[in-house]
């Protein structure tokens, strides 16, 4: 490329600040000297004491986290530390926004991969919600493709010639590599049969291969990308696809609740799965079915308002801080087999009532309208 022209360097530029963090220059000559501060066990309490103790510059954030700390007590001194930059990944932008009005101006990265992943973003503009942005380079380097995804299937969604087909700017998509030689997939050692599973075949040309990162993601026009939904998580109701994680975000915003994890669950003689959470509450707030039901009226659609809500005084979580849902897709919304409270919504008394036997079989016999 010629580099007096101003297009290529203006690109190439880009290529940079999406490759690099934009540190600052005292950031890279710390670095070789830099201290990492490890704990044994993560604490709420103690997380901005022990920041202010050490001198911590830097903070690795992952899962819910962040929002741990932004529903911890307020103090007068949470913007008292020395902390500058928090890169890691799986903040949503509700929890983004208060934790920068609460904390202060911190440069947020958010970043966008996986270990056995062949691409990856990172958000260095620090544009709220985004998990990275994306430039011509990055694109031909990556060779990267969001594609329409069935979500009942489980498995994208094709042409009449059996190939994949992809969505336009600002429409959510499943992301797919294409892997090369310079892009190769590794795959899991001695896992051949789960290695397989992760690659798709003729994407968008026969004989080609493309890595299925199980996301789905969408690019705006400033070519910010965003997370929507992992696609086991996302889940289809009357027609419309459902995203877990942004009934998760509308209903922990109800002040009564402090955690929600929203799933799918299937209804006999119903296509589809019907959306399902369990909730931890606040403490000392008592669960309130008619200030629920308004709240869901008022900010989802119809077909992604949970039916079902099961309390639980504890939410599972990963080592990462991520929810689990396994053992709540097998209990389903049976109440003889959940010893939680259960409650269904019943849009006839606009509130969400005590789940019953009757009420449980009257769904299984269709007597009850969903």
């Amino acid at each position: 490329c010629h580099l007096n022209d101003a297009n290529w360097c203006g690109a190439f530029l880009e290529l940079l600040k999406g490759l690099c963090c934009r540190l600052k220059v005292d950031d890279v000559i710390s670095l070789p000297l830099s201290t990492c501060v490890l704990r044994s066990k993560f604490s709420v309490s103690h997380y901005w004491d022990d920041c202010r103790r050490y001198h911590v510059t830097v903070i690795q954030y992952v899962g819910e986290l962040m929002r741990y700390l932004c529903n911890a007590p307020k103090r007068d001194n949470d913007r008292d530390h020395r902390v500058r930059i928090a890169i890691g990944n799986g903040m949503r932008t509700e929890v983004w926004k208060e934790f920068l009005n609460r904390f202060g101006p911190i440069k947020i990265y958010e970043i966008y991969g996986a270990t056995e992943g062949t691409a990856g973003f990172i958000n260095y503009a620090g544009k709220i919600g985004a998990v990275g942005r994306t430039n011509f380079f990055i694109k031909k380097l990556f060779n990267y493709q969001f594609v329409q995804y069935d979500v009942d299937s489980n498995q994208p969604m094709r042409d009449e010639k059996g190939l994949c087909i992809t969505v336009p700017t600002g429409e959510v998509g499943l992301m797919v590599v294409k892997i090369s030689e310079t892009i190769p997939f590794e795959g899991y050692a001695g896992d051949y049969r789960n290695t397989e599973k992760k690659i798709l075949h003729n994407v968008l040309k026969k004989g080609d291969c493309y890595f299925n990162t199980g996301d789905l993601l969408r690019e705006d026009h400033e070519g910010f990308i965003y997370f929507h939904d992992r696609v086991g998580d996302t889940f289809r109701w009357k027609g419309e696809n459902v995203a877990t994680t942004e009934v998760e975000m509308t209903l922990v915003a109800l002040d009564i609740i402090e955690e929600a994890n929203v799933y799918g669950v299937p209804v006999p003689g119903h296509e589809g799965k019907i959306g399902m959470a369990a909730i931890r509450l606040k403490d000392g707030c008592p669960f309130d079915g008619k200030k629920l039901f308004i709240h869901t009226k008022d900010h989802l659609p119809s077909y992604a308002i949970p039916r079902f809500i099961r309390i639980q005084e504890k939410l599972e979580i990963t080592g990462t801080f991520k929810l689990c849902k396994t053992h709540l897709l097998r209990d389903g919304f049976n109440p003889a087999t959940i010893s939680d409270p259960l409650f269904f919504l019943d849009d006839s008394e606009k509130n969400y009532i005590p789940m019953t036997e009757e009420i449980y079989c009257s769904i299984l016999e269709k007597k009850r309208k969903l």
